[in-house]
């Protein structure tokens, strides 16, 4: 019988969750998981030994090494032979720190984040710097609270919602490098709203909210909107623990 394999910790998620060769159309595919990503991130770009990256990521010199060779072997596939880099699942737990303090929620409990500005829904999911947190019970709010975000990007406040439990999120514009983390992440996306926060997290509750599911990030970079690369912030820091969902 096959060992389970261990959750490997990763300290935050991607803010750009797929690369392609200019001629993409109908190119094949190579999918890096996320704790390949992490180990290359560690040991290429932060310079760690793979001894430093087994610490980091808390598991053994020996998995260290097998997850790096398979992350060079796939990137190399990508890049010699014109293949569509994609980013998505892999063995591993998220682990931000102590950038969130949320107390866990009840087993009843759903939680409802939204982007928040002067009350209202703000408009710009990447550049947001502080959500406000809903809870539901039996389809009714039972409390809110808002939380500063600690950090701007994509990758980021997708992980920080994830920490903090978050099951939905009603936002205005979002690209699409936001929409893979939330998906990711496991969280439904409600894009495409403006106006009172409150209300829109009442008329979720209700079964009434009116959203647009295609509604892409609405500032300067909206000429991207196709575009998986676009990037409305940077990216994440590390630290807590939240053992995130084992994915094939």
């Amino acid at each position: 019988m096959p060992r389970k394999q261990l959750c490997r910790r990763i300290c935050g998620y991607p803010d750009n969750w797929s690369f392609s060769p200019d001629e993409a159309e109908g190119a094949d595919e190579v999918k890096l998981t996320l704790d390949e990503y992490e180990a290359i991130r560690f040991i290429d770009l932060e310079g760690l030994t793979q001894d430093g990256c087994a610490k980091q990521m808390e598991v053994s010199r020996t998995t260290v090494t097998a997850i790096y060779a398979s992350a060079r072997r796939k990137l190399a596939e990508a890049l010699i032979n014109g293949k569509r880099l994609i980013i998505s699942g892999g063995s591993y737990r998220l682990d931000m720190g102590e950038t969130v303090n949320i107390e866990k929620k009840g087993e009843r409990t759903m939680r409802i984040a939204v982007p928040y500005e002067n009350g209202n829904v703000f408009g710009h999911f990447g550049h947001t710097s502080e959500f406000k947190i809903y809870e539901l019970e039996d389809g009714k709010i039972t409390s809110s609270r808002t939380v500063p975000t600690n950090g701007q990007g994509h990758g980021a406040l997708a992980g920080f919602l994830k920490t903090a439990e978050v099951d939905a999120l009603i936002c205005g514009g979002i690209g699409g490098g936001a929409r893979s983390a939330l998906a990711e992440a496991g969280i439904t996306l409600y894009p495409g709203v403006s106006g009172s926060a409150d209300e829109a997290a009442q008329a979720l509750a209700e079964g009434r909210l009116d959203y647009k599911p295609d509604a892409v990030c609405n500032h300067h970079h909206e000429h991207h909107e196709h575009d998986e690369h676009h990037d409305c912030g940077n990216h994440h820091g590390c630290g807590g623990h939240d053992c995130g969902k084992q994915l094939l």
